[in-house]
C-alpha cells in the first residue's frame, strides 16, 4: 500500500484494498476528485496524510460512520485544528490479531517445540498470541475444513484458505507453545490503557464489526498477559530482543504491514538486519507485507494477485494472505 507521495496517488491506491469497505472506497475517491480537499491534505506533512490516519481522525471528532463522502468533506475543510492536531500526534498502529490465522500455519512449518516470539512495530503486542486463540479454516464455499483449539472459553480466528499450485499449507493439529512474547516500536501502546485501545478501535474500518469484536477479545488475551514491550526503533533494539528471548525457545521474529512505514534506506537497513540474524541461526523471520515491500521476497514465489500482501519464511514467499487476515493461499510447494 502506497503511504507517501502525490495526494492522488496515495488515495487512488488505498481505494484498490478497500473493496471491503464502501465507506472508505467512496471516500478515497472522493479526496481524489477534490482539489479543495486535497489542497489541505498537502499542508500537512507528507508522512501524516495517509488516508487511514486522516479518516481515523476524522472519526474520532465526531464523524459517524459509514457517512457520504460530504460528511468528510466538512469535517476537514470545516476543522477548528483539533482533527489536524489528532494527525499530528497520534499514528495508524493497526494491531490487526486476525492477522494470526494466516501466521499460525508458518510458525507450524517450523514443527514442534517452545517458541518465543519477537514482534516488530508491535504496538500493542496483540499478534503475539496465536496459543490463546482458536483458529477456524474454512474453504471458500464456506465449509470448514480444519479447526484448531476451538474448545473452551477461547476466542475464535476465521480464515478462508486455499492452495494455489496445488500446494497445502500445513495446518497444525494442536496450538503452539509460546514460552515468550515480546516486541519492539517507536511507541508500543499499552493495552491497560482506555485511550489507546479507544483510538485502535477508532482504526477499525467502518463497516467491520467482526474486526471490532476480534479487536475486543485480543485486548482483554493481552491485559490477562502483557508482553514485554520495548520502545524503540527496531535496528537497535531487534538485536538484544532476540538474544533475550533465545533463553526461552525457537525465536521468531515477526511483523505484518510493517516494513511499509519506513522509508526506503532504513527499510533495506531492516531486511539486511532480519536477513543477517536468519544466516546466523539466531531467529526464525516471518514477514506479512504487501508486495512492493520486500520485493526479493515476493520474487521467490508466484505473482502474488491485487492487494494481496506476501506471507515470507526465511525470506522465502509462502503464501498470499489479507492484509486483515481473512484469507489465505498457500504457495510452497515445498511443505
Amino acid at each position: 500500500m502506497l503511504l507517501e507521495g502525490d495526494v492522488v496517488a496515495v488515495y487512488e491506491d488505498f481505494a484498490r484494498y478497500t473493496d471491503d469497505s464502501p465507506c472508505f472506497t467512496e471516500w478515497a475517491l472522493g479526496v481524489v476528485g477534490d482539489a479543495e480537499v486535497r489542497a489541505w491534505l498537502e499542508t500537512l506533512p507528507a508522512p501524516r496524510r495517509q488516508p487511514n490516519l486522516v479518516f481515523a481522525a476524522a472519526r474520532w471528532h465526531g464523524v459517524a460512520t459509514p457517512a457520504p463522502y460530504a460528511a468528510l468533506r466538512a469535517a476537514l475543510l470545516g476543522d477548528d485544528g483539533s482533527i489536524r492536531a489528532t494527525i499530528l500526534e497520534r499514528r495508524t498502529q493497526t494491531n490487526e490479531a486476525g492477522r494470526m490465522a494466516t501466521l499460525l500455519p508458518a510458525l507450524a512449518a517450523l514443527g514442534p517445540g517452545p517458541l518465543a516470539l519477537v514482534e516488530v512495530g508491535a504496538s500493542a503486542g496483540l499478534c503475539l498470541y496465536p496459543d490463546r486463540w482458536g483458529h477456524r479454516y474454512r474453504a471458500a464455499d464456506g465449509r470448514v475444513v480444519h479447526e484448531v483449539g476451538v474448545d473452551g472459553d477461547r476466542p475464535v480466528l476465521e480464515c478462508r484458505i486455499s492452495g494455489h499450485g496445488g500446494a497445502r499449507a500445513p495446518l497444525p493439529r494442536d496450538l503452539p507453545t509460546v514460552a515468550w512474547r515480546g516486541g519492539v516500536d517507536l511507541h508500543p501502546l499499552d493495552v491497560t490503557d482506555a485511550d489507546a485501545t479507544a483510538w485502535l478501535e477508532t482504526l477499525v474500518w467502518p463497516e467491520h464489526d467482526d474486526r471490532r469484536r476480534v479487536l475486543a477479545s485480543a485486548v482483554e488475551v493481552a491485559r490477562g498477559d502483557p508482553p514485554h514491550l520495548v520502545a524503540g526503533d527496531l535496528v537497535e533494539e531487534l538485536p538484544a530482543l532476540v538474544e533475550r528471548a533465545s533463553a526461552h525457545g525457537r525465536v521468531v521474529v515477526q511483523h505484518s504491514a510493517v516494513l511499509s512505514y519506513l522509508p526506503e534506506p532504513a527499510r533495506r537497513e531492516a531486511e539486511a538486519l532480519l536477513g543477517g540474524l536468519v544466516a546466523e541461526g539466531a531467529c526464525h523471520w516471518l514477514s506479512n507485507e504487501g508486495p512492493d515491500v520486500l520485493p526479493a521476497v515476493t520474487g521467490t514465489g508466484p505473482a502474488p494477485p491485487p492487494g494481496s500482501f506476501v506471507l515470507g519464511l526465511d525470506a522465502r514467499a509462502v503464501a498470499w494472505t489479507h492484509g486483515h487476515g481473512r484469507t489465505l493461499t498457500w504457495t510452497d510447494l515445498s511443505s
